[in-house]
């Protein structure tokens, strides 16, 4: 599989090209607040009416809602007073549904992308919008169902100032929020599908790496990239084991960019120190393959590497993570070190 890396990333920590820094300076911002007439509820569709059209390298201030419903909301302990008012207006009002749980924002189109380009989408800001998340499990649910058979919920409060998560008494969570679910649309073919699983579009990729700071690249199936963005966490433990990690509403700054040079059959990520290939499927450990072949790809074609180098240099310095069990496709993903590569870039001392 191509997986030929960019080295693009925010204008604070590497250079753009002359041309891309001059356009990112002009770029307009545009503002998508989350609304019966902006939701998608459950689905990803390569069919679903865009409700924003922007121009590459343009950025959104995006708003998003929790992965809940006012019911479900008061019926685990929070005040209706609490609960978002747009909340309420999309889970009465909005009717068109798909088969998932998610509410999510978009889709935003993105105009010159095309099938077989990919989509950067450079996160710069999250923020926390509410000062409450929740956990839940379900009797069905999570990774580990049979050993509990039953549902709850648990209202957890958010400290925004200290960044922290209230748990329990004397325990605290530290907070990193980050969206659960970011993808264009899929192939038409594909129709309407479920927010839950991820798959070659994204989505539910439910990765706690891809905070602010960090770049998601996404494979375009579809004309204007169609993008989709929801399921705002707090903080989330590699695995998500019962099925939420801290399910909040968030906003974001999220700058977006067509690349036409760079052609991807599955998602992957950039952080300002690392980078981040990823896998998916049913079966955790052809997850995990994919997650490997995608960074020795990676190597062969950005670094240079020999195949046979690449999958050694993966054995003793790349981390294979568990992204997710619990959303029906498994997910795991592979981090390696940039400063890896920065020793030939730096004199010798004498």
């Amino acid at each position: 599989m191509n997986f030929r890396p960019t080295l693009l990333l925010l204008a604070a920590l590497l250079p753009f090209a002359p041309g891309l820094r001059a356009q990112s300076r002009q770029a307009a911002t545009h503002e998508l607040a989350i609304t019966p007439a902006t939701a998608a509820y459950g689905y990803y569709d390569a069919a679903a009416p865009p409700v924003l059209r922007i121009k590459s390298g343009e950025t959104v201030r995006v708003h998003t809602l929790i992965t809940s419903t006012p019911a479900r909301l008061e019926g685990a302990g929070l005040p209706a007073a609490q609960v978002e008012p747009n909340l309420r207006d999309i889970v009465d009002h909005v009717s068109n549904k798909g088969p998932g749980g998610h509410i999510l924002t978009g889709p935003i189109f993105v105009e010159g992308a095309e099938p077989g380009d990919v989509l950067e989408v450079r996160i710069l800001a999250v923020d926390l919008a509410i000062p409450y998340a929740y956990n839940a499990f379900g009797a069905k649910s999570g990774f580990i169902p049979e050993d509990f058979g039953y549902a709850k919920m648990r209202i957890i409060p958010l400290d925004a100032k200290k960044m922290v998560a209230h748990f329990l008494p004397g325990i605290d969570v530290p907070l990193r929020p980050f969206f659960g679910s970011m993808g264009v649309a899929p192939p038409a073919a594909a129709g309407r599908i479920n927010s839950a699983p991820p798959g070659i579009h994204g989505g539910n990729l439910d990765n706690k790496e891809l905070v602010a700071g960090t770049t998601l690249y996404l494979p375009v199936h579809a004309a204007g990239a169609l993008f989709f963005v929801g399921d705002g966490h707090a903080g989330q433990g590699n695995g998500e084991v019962d099925i939420t990690g801290l399910e909040t509403s968030l906003t974001g700054k999220l700058q977006f960019i067509v690349r036409k040079d760079l052609h991807l059959t599955l998602p992957r990520a950039e952080t300002p120190t690392a980078y981040i290939s990823m896998g998916l499927n049913e079966d955790l450990t052809l997850a995990a393959k994919d997650a490997v072949r995608e960074m020795i790809a990676f190597l062969v074609a950005e670094k240079h590497l020999s195949r046979d180098d690449a999958y050694m240099l993966c054995s003793v310095a790349g981390d294979l993570e568990v992204t997710q069990v619990v959303d029906g496709t498994r997910g795991a993903h592979m981090i390696l070190a940039k400063s890896l590569f920065d020793t030939a870039k730096k004199p010798k001392r004498r």
